[in-house]
This record gives C-alpha cells, structure tokens and sequence, in this order.
C-alpha cells in the first residue's frame, strides 16, 4: 500500500470533480529546516515538522512488520509504515534505507521542500526525522488501499468505468498542481502511488515528489514500462511523468498492467475495444474511451517533447466526469469509513451506554424519567423568595419541561433559558436537559457549555460528565470523550459503593 490517511476535507458541491482551477489555498508557514513548525492545521492538514524517532517509534509499535504497508511487504527497498500519533492521527511513515541519504542537511532541505505543498489531490506530506543514520517520512494516511489494489486484486466487484475517470482526473489535477508549484518531478508513478481516502475520494501520493535516494534510481518498476529516455541517460524529466502517466490510464483502461509497447500497437491497429477491461461488461461510453485512449497514446510517445503538458492532461479529463454528485466511497463499492470510538475502561450504566453510542433519543428517555430526582435538596427557598418573580420562572421551567418531554427542544431552549436567566435558582438538571436540547439542534457548543455548568452545580454528578462526554464526541475530540465518559463511569461507581456501605 502507497501511504496515508486523512481528515483533509473535499468540497461536496457538484463541480467537485469539473475544476481545477478552485486549488487549496496554500500553506506559507514553513520556511526552512530547523524553523520552529507551525502548530497551526491548515485545512486539516498539520503544517509540516520535524517529528522525533523516539515519537515515530511508539506510533508504529517500533517500526513493527505487522505495520508494513509497502506494496512488497517487507522485500521493497524503503519501507513504508502505518502509525498512529498521540494525538490519534493516522500516519504513513516511509523509512529509508541506512546510505540512501548521507547528507541530512540535503534530505531535510528535500523534505521540507516537498513539505511546502498542499492540495486536495495529494495525500500531503506532514514531516520528516532525521536521527543518525535514519532517514524517515512522514504523510497522511490513506485509509482505503491503492488504485492497484481496486484494479488488479478486487474481491467484491471491479471500479466502475466513472470512477476510473475520476481517478484519472484527480491525479491530473494532483501533478498538474504540483508542476506549478514547482515540484514536476514525479518519480516511478503507477497504481500504488495512487490511493484511496476515508471518502474513497483518489490522492496522489507525495512519497514519489522525492527520490528514493540523492543518487539511487528513480524507477524501481519493470523496464518495460520505464520512460525511453530514462533508459537512454537515467535522469526523470517533467516529460517522463507524463510517460508514467500514460502508463496508468492504460492500467484504468484495461484493468490490467499492459507494456505500454504492446497497448500501442493494439492502438495503431484500431483494437480499442480489445484494449478494454471485459469486467466493465460494456458498461462505458465508446466515445469516453476513445479520447481517453487517444490521450494515453499521446503521454506514450516515444519523443518527449510529442507529449501533452499536465494542463492538458486536466483540460481533456475534465468534460469527462459525467457522476459529480455521486460520492467517490459509492462508485467504489465500499462504506463511507467512519472510526470506532475507542472502548471505555469500565463497565457502563445504561446512560452511560446511551452516551457512548450517542444515542440522543435514550438519553431522552432517561431524562424524562429522572426527573429532578438528582436536584433535591440544592434548592431551598425561604417565604420571602417566594415572589410573583419566581412563579414566573418556575412557571417557565414547566413549560420547557412540557416541552422537552414533547421533543419541542427549540421551545425548551426558550424556556430553560427564561429559568436560567433569571439566576434565583439554580438546578443541574435544567442544564443537562437544555444541553441535550442542543445536541438534537446541531449546537454542540452550547451543550458543552451547558453541561459544563451543570457539572459546577453538582460536582459530582455523573450525567453532567455523561453530557460532557457526547458534546466532545460530536465536536470530534474523541478521546477527550472517552476520558470523560471513563470519569462519570468511575463517579457511578464510587456512588454505588457508598451507598452500600451506608
């Protein structure tokens, strides 16, 4: 497998997969290597640092073989491993071998230079480490396999021919971007360095905008699908990625790893249709195919400078997505990735168990039958606070009772809050039920806020931590979410034990 996974967000309009003019704004932090990195995540994406070996260590179990994801497991040269952060981010870490990089002052200047771009269509670089003799990257990782792997080793069913030319089209725009920014280089492009996101959406891997080596070859694929002219003096130009290219349209084409020599004359003799994965069963558009197949045929030709630019690449690709509006996860046949919750430390009551799902509408159901059970005894009013003031508001607070037992959580909102603001009294259970009144409103700020405050009125009262924990769930701060939830488990606990021992 290629690398990396990410929270990197895509736009959901239709024009999703019709532009490529609408780039990442770009990510100016980085400077130069040693510059003190930039904690600030753009566009989801961490700006890029210097990660230490200690770190990159514990986040891939110290470099573990049930980590390798390399396409050849543990025989290719520089290994690539999947870790995971303190921070629960999901990394791809490429380990070079001992001599690949003598010089860690050239490797640093190397990676911070590819570290400098940002685009929806890479899967971006985040850092590097430099620790004696190691030499390590550090990207996004990529949850859902490699081109290579829906193409060639498929098990549920073969990419529909849509999204092949989406897959086409973004790695267009992904070198197209690069090439502009600088970086047209592009070493040993194929169908593993293209790979697959949480949305199943396609990123070019940024592993290949560095070599493997200051001086080794660029090209570890069978020679007969290496550019001519990097058989001639063994240097990559931009004219070779294109070459490369072509080689991966031809792979999107025919579902199979054809010698781009052999695809050509098939070309040449009009058998396009012979050229086409028999797994698609006809499901293709003859015109698709053969300007795609007309484009392939122009990034295989043999004289560089007959070879279209990347700009050419995006402008043919483009009138051809025809799905925008169809998610990428669907046209590929798999779910839309969503991760786990980690599994609390102790055994849950059943609030607990309705927290740690999310399920708002139990936690309804357990609200409405406590009541204020939980506030009794926090609020005596003497005679004289009896007042028409107090009426009023605890008329207001029936009224959002009635409410919310209804399910009318904007008129609770209204009602709580004329309870609330009035200040004469306090209870924690109006906080914890204006808080889940938020959560159903899509406010989990404000559920936060409100459940915040219901844990100082009762210290100790595990739903406000319950309350807590579902509120930071929803703003995706996950394991400040099961740290909570473990919290308010552990005061249930102390609870029952002292009510036994009373």
């Amino acid at each position: 497998m290629g690398c990396c996974q990410s929270s990197f967000q895509t736009e959901t309009h239709p024009e999703k997969y019709q532009t490529h003019q609408q780039q990442e704004p770009q990510n100016h932090s980085q400077s130069s290597p040693g510059a003190v990195p930039d904690p600030a995540v753009a566009n989801g994406v961490p700006s890029f640092s210097e990660f230490s070996l200690a770190d990159l260590k514990a986040a891939t179990n110290n470099f573990s073989s049930d980590n390798i994801v390399s396409e050849s497991g543990e025989k290719a040269p520089n290994l690539v491993y999947k870790g995971r952060l303190k921070n629960r981010k999901w990394i791809a870490v490429k380990k070079f071998t001992k001599m690949a990089w003598p010089d860690p002052k050239q490797f640093a200047e190397e990676a911070w230079g590819v570290g400098k771009l940002r685009h929806k269509r890479l899967a971006n670089l985040i850092g590097y480490c430099c620790d004696g003799d190691e030499r390590l990257l550090v990207a996004e990782y990529m949850i859902n396999d490699t081109l290579a792997k829906h193409l060639f080793h498929w098990e549920n069913q073969t990419i529909e021919w849509a999204m092949r030319l989406r897959v086409a089209f973004c790695i267009a725009e992904a070198l197209d971007h690069c090439s502009s920014e600088g970086h047209p280089l592009y070493h040993d492009l194929n169908a593993y360095r293209v790979i697959f996101d949480e949305d199943g959406d396609p990123r070019l891997s940024c592993f290949g905008l560095m070599k493997n080596s200051r001086d080794g070859k660029s090209y570890s694929t069978n020679l007969a699908y290496t550019p001519p002219e990097y058989l001639r003096n063994g240097r990559v130009t931009p004219e070779s990625v294109i070459y490369s290219f072509g080689t991966v349209l031809l792979d999107l084409i025919s579902g199979k790893h054809i010698p781009p020599s052999h695809a050509l004359d098939m070309i040449r003799g009009k058998n396009i249709i012979l050229l086409m994965d028999s797994h698609l069963e006809g499901k293709f558009s003859t015109e698709e195919a053969t300007v795609v197949v007309g484009l392939a045929s122009q990034c295989l030709q043999y004289e560089p400078w007959e070879r279209p630019s990347t700009r050419d690449l995006v402008a043919t690709l483009a009138p051809l997505q025809t799905k925008p509006d169809v998610p990428s996860y669907v046209m590929l046949g798999i779910s839309k990735y969503e991760e786990a919750p980690p599994t609390p430390q102790r055994a849950l009551s059943p609030m607990g168990e309705a927290c740690s799902r999310r399920d708002l509408t139990a936690i309804h159901q357990i609200l409405v039958m406590n009541h204020y059970k939980d506030d009794e005894g926090s609020n005596e009013l003497s005679f004289q606070e009896w007042t028409q003031q107090m009426r009023d508001m605890l008329d207001a607070r029936k009224r959002g009772d009635y409410a919310f037992r209804d399910k009318d959580f904007k008129t609770a909102i209204d009602c709580y809050s004329q309870f609330i603001d009035v200040g004469t009294m306090v209870s924690s259970t109006v906080f914890a039920r204006r808080s889940l009144c938020y959560l159903f409103c899509d406010q989990p700020d404000a559920a936060l806020a409100d459940a915040m405050q219901a844990q100082i009125v009762n210290p100790d009262w595990p739903t406000a931590f319950y309350m807590q924990s579902v509120a930071l769930a929803k703003l995706d701060m996950q394991k400040d979410a099961v740290d909570m939830l473990n919290e308010a488990a552990g005061l249930e606990e102390k609870k029952q034990r002292g009510a036994k021992g009373s």
